[in-house]
């Protein structure tokens, strides 16, 4: 699944043209959100490493080379 999201307000202190937005990635699983996180962030910077959070196996949050801000997670398994 693709998604994007938008910053403003008090979370815009910082912001730069392009600097502004997020583009989301839910992976099928562990190893393929692994892939995609390490591919995106090679020539980036990586900001929140994958790891597990109360509401993804694994969730993190990097700024490619071009500097495009990403953040990949798996969904929770349901129990």
């Amino acid at each position: 699944m693709l998604m994007g999201s938008d910053t403003g307000g008090e979370w815009a202190s910082g912001f730069t043209q392009g600097n502004n937005f997020s583009i989301s990635i839910t992976a099928g699983g562990k190893d393929e959100a692994e892939k995609l996180f390490n591919g995106l962030s090679a020539g980036g910077k990586v900001m929140m490493p994958l790891s597990k959070t109360f509401w993804s196996e694994c969730f993190g949050m990097l700024t490619d080379k071009f500097g495009i801000n990403w953040m990949v997670s798996v969904e929770m398994a349901k129990q």
